[in-house]
């Protein structure tokens, strides 16, 4: 018996392994290689192999290293002269292009420099007069992965400064952050300051001192010119377009000397999930602190699934509908010659969506910068033509020189890559729609590359309206004609409330109503036929007259008032065009308030005997005639009817006014009722 519990344990266990499924957990890495010479150390990475993405151009990595001196490279196996002895931390960061898998990981390596051999040592390259601050970043952000971003900066006067570097990330306009800053690696003395969020708001009015929160930037500060000189209004800018930030002060940085701080953020798992979308930096440059002339820079970022040099981008990728028609939009197509050889003639073929004006094309920029190309002439220098076509843009780049990224002796990979950045406004009447457009990309007469989806959309908004009109009861409001019986009805009903809905929506869209509504019913009539009735003992009247017969009826009458209170919890709708749509949802009405008064008489008329005739009415003896009243109250919501209806508007269908019919079929019998409305929504 013991062996056979053992057994039974043994298969259990088996079985519960075998359902269990089992994860990859194995991360590629890679590791820092070198070899050292005195000071002259020759870096070499090794990698894991690569997965080719089928279709795409060959797989390939890109590198970014830094020295641990404040130096870095884009080179597979750099060389590099340190000038003084010590322990410099070297990082690796490895990005895989055209690859399914994930970019491999690296962990820093020490290399200790002992001695100096070589005095080719150079320094960090200079910017431009005109720049004195660039960001860039080693890759595009892919959700839940790494990147680094560099800030580079130089000291444009002309003598030693103290001064300070701000960097401004996670964009407001998004619900998530984006970034989460992980590392901050430093190596002239840099040192990271609190300074009271960043704005220095006490030299505004205090009515704007809540004016950092807001995810718009501020109305006033449109107001002010922000300018090289006005740090605080550049402040409070940046602060309204950005929840993060990170402030840095430095000292002793000579005359047009440059150095470079590293950045790791992580892109978080709630990073916006739009491939096509655009993510931004600020970094502010203030050279000497005890002044407020500064300099800015914006860093864009566009979010992909892959490492993919092909893309398309915009910042349209969720607007305000109520907004967006004199907004300027901005595209982004970029691309990298990834061949053997030179490419001399790029053209990029983009979708244009319909909702855009291809007459308000302009080129914002471009790479390989060139002019744009004279208009119907055969030109032999470098330059940039557009053709507007129904559905697309053609951009050619001509006469130009672009190295492939696997020719021979390039090293520099930023060479092999180009961009086009081009804007439009909408069209006159554009819909609230989604779009998708892309781009191909012809590197000479190869085949071309087809980029991914740009993607335009709206934000749903929210649209209020009112809503009033007249409920039509023709079941109640008839009259009941017989021979012995006659009753006529009247019935009244108003309504008022409001709608809340999706903003001006395409095609389909739910909406939601409450509203409440009165309804008064007055009935009268006869409503009991004439009847003899024999008196026993006969009836004497205060003049003595006695009646041993008459006629009898009873005439009634009722009036009847509620108030309900109607809850439409959600209806789908549909716009057929501008000017007509139609709906279909359930209503529940809940009572509020009902009183109802019967009022009742008892006639009594004189009975008219004739020998040889029936029995003739004659006049009513009035002395004998009996009034009473009764009224009644419910209780709020006592009661809830239920029903459903189908309806249609005509006017401004998706805003503005418009009047409609509703037919409502309830669940009570004979209650069924038309309902004749306007509504506005805002």
């Amino acid at each position: 018996m013991r062996n056979l519990y053992l057994l039974l344990f043994f298969c259990f266990t088996m079985f519960s392994f075998s359902q269990t499924v089992v994860k990859d957990t194995i991360t590629r890495r890679a590791t820092i290689g070198y070899d050292k010479k005195g000071n002259l150390v020759s870096f070499k990475p090794e990698t894991p192999p690569l997965i080719q993405v089928a279709g795409a151009p060959p797989a390939s990595y890109s590198y970014f290293w830094e020295f641990g001196d404040g130096t870095y490279s884009k080179e597979a196996t750099p060389k590099k002269v340190y000038k003084k002895k010590a322990d410099y931390k070297v990082n690796l960061s490895v990005t895989n292009n055209y690859d399914n898998g994930k970019p491999p990981k690296t962990r820093p390596k020490l290399v200790s420099v002992n001695e100096i051999s070589d005095t080719n040592y150079e320094d960090i390259a200079s910017l431009a007069d005109t720049t004195s601050i660039l960001l860039f970043k080693n890759r595009e952000p892919i959700p839940d992965e790494e990147i680094v971003v560099v800030i580079t900066y130089q000291n444009p006067l002309d003598y030693v400064a103290n001064g300070k570097l701000y960097l401004f990330y996670n964009d407001k306009e998004f619900k998530n952050k984006n970034f989460e800053l992980l590392e901050t690696r430093t190596h002239f003395g840099e040192k990271e300051i609190n300074e009271n969020g960043v704005v220095m708001i006490n030299d505004f009015n205090n009515s704007y001192e809540n004016v950092a929160s807001s995810t718009e930037i501020p109305s006033f500060i449109n107001n002010f010119k922000i300018d090289d000189a006005n740090l605080d209004m550049t402040l409070l800018e940046s602060n309204a377009l950005f929840s993060d930030s990170k402030v840095l002060e430095f000292d002793n940085m000579n005359a047009k000397e440059t150095r470079n701080v590293f950045m790791t953020f992580k892109t978080t798992p709630e990073m916006i999930k739009d491939t096509s979308a655009t993510v931004k930096m600020r970094g502010i440059y203030v050279p000497d602190r005890n002044y407020k002339n500064h300099k800015k820079k914006t860093l864009e970022m566009e979010i992909v699934t892959s490492h993919d040099p092909n893309k398309m981008s915009s910042n349209a990728t969720l607007m305000n509908y109520r907004t967006v028609r004199f907004k300027t939009i901005n595209f982004k197509t970029r691309f990298q010659n990834d061949g053997e050889g030179p490419a001399r003639m790029i053209r990029l073929e983009t979708d244009i969506p319909d909702m855009f004006d291809k007459k308000t094309l302009k080129i914002v920029d471009s790479y390989p910068k060139c002019p744009i190309c004279p208009k119907g002439e055969e030109v032999k220098i470098s330059c940039l033509d557009t053709i507007i076509k129904e559905k697309q843009i053609h951009f050619t780049f001509k006469n130009i020189y672009v190295p492939g990224s696997n020719q021979k002796n390039i090293t520099e990979k930023d060479s092999t890559k180009g961009f086009v950045k081009y804007s439009m406004k909408f069209a006159k009447d554009f819909h609230k729609v989604k779009t998708k457009s892309k781009t191909s990309i012809f590197f000479d007469k190869n085949e071309p590359v087809i980029t991914n989806y740009a993607t335009t959309r709206f934000k749903p908004g929210i649209s209020i309206g009112v809503r009033a009109g007249y409920n039509l009861y023709t079941d109640l409001n008839k009259t009941n004609v017989s021979q012995e019986i006659s009753k006529s009805i009247k019935t009244d009903s108003y309504f008022l409330g409001a709608t809340i809905s999706p903003y001006k929506s395409y095609r389909f869209y739910w909406q939601s109503e409450l509203y409440f509504s009165k309804l008064t019913s007055n009935s009268s009539g006869i409503t009991s036929p004439l009847e003899l009735v024999q008196y026993t003992p006969p009836i004497t009247l205060t003049n003595g007259t006695v009646i041993d017969a008459g006629f009898e009826t009873t005439n009634s009458s009722s009036k009847l008032t509620k108030v309900n209170m109607d809850i439409v919890p959600v209806s789908l709708r549909y716009n057929i065009n501008n000017f007509i749509g139609v709906g279909f949802g359930p209503q529940f009405s809940v009572l509020l308030n009902q009183n109802e008064e019967i009022s009742s008489s008892r006639l009594v008329y004189e009975a008219i005997f004739n020998a040889a005739l029936p029995p003739t009415v004659g006049n009513e003896i009035v002395e004998l005639r009996n009034n009473s009243s009764i009224s009644t109250k419910s209780n709020a919501f006592e009661k809830m009817q239920t029903s459903v209806f189908a309806d249609a508007t005509f006017g401004f269908a998706r805003i503005g006014p418009s009047v409609g019919i509703r037919y409502y079929k309830t669940f009570e019998k004979d209650f069924n009722y038309w309902q004749f409305y306007a509504i506005w929504k805002f």
